[in-house]
């Protein structure tokens, strides 16, 4: 049994071109940089998001065969305005699969979802703070 402080500090996914993985995850995400690391056999940058929620793009260097393309992963985002994160997105030149709309099942929650550079699946959900907010106005 997982005591109370023990929690998954991030997410790690390979991808083929490091340099512009940080920047799709960082202008279309708004997500920061806060670590690099260069270790023998792979190089990786962590990004959050105000310390929080973590991914660690990680992208080896020791010649071995990877597969970075299409890998069956999603990452979940809550935002506070999917339609411009998915602008931002299609900016950046990557594909967006489904445009954000409210999903009646999931109680009008407004979900998008969109590939990075390598295909990983982002979806995007509106924040539940700026769901409140926007029905409250």
């Amino acid at each position: 049994m997982a005591r109370s402080n023990d929690y998954i500090g991030a997410t790690g996914i390979g991808v083929s071109d490091l340099r512009k993985s940080a920047e799709f995850y960082e202008r279309a995400l708004g997500m920061k940089q806060t670590m690099k690391f260069k270790l023998d056999y792979m190089d990786e940058i962590v990004l959050t998001h105000e310390g929080r929620n973590a991914i660690v793009l990680m992208h080896w260097t020791d010649g071995s065969a990877r597969n970075y393309k299409d890998v069956p992963v999603k990452l979940v985002f809550y935002v506070s305005d999917p339609k411009a994160v998915a602008a931002r997105i299609r900016e950046f030149g990557c594909e967006i699969t489904r445009e954000p709309a409210p999903i009646e099942t999931l109680n009008g929650a407004i979900v998008g979802l969109a590939k990075d550079p390598d295909g990983y699946v982002v979806e995007l959900l509106q924040s539940p703070a700026a769901a409140r907010a926007e029905a409250a106005a």
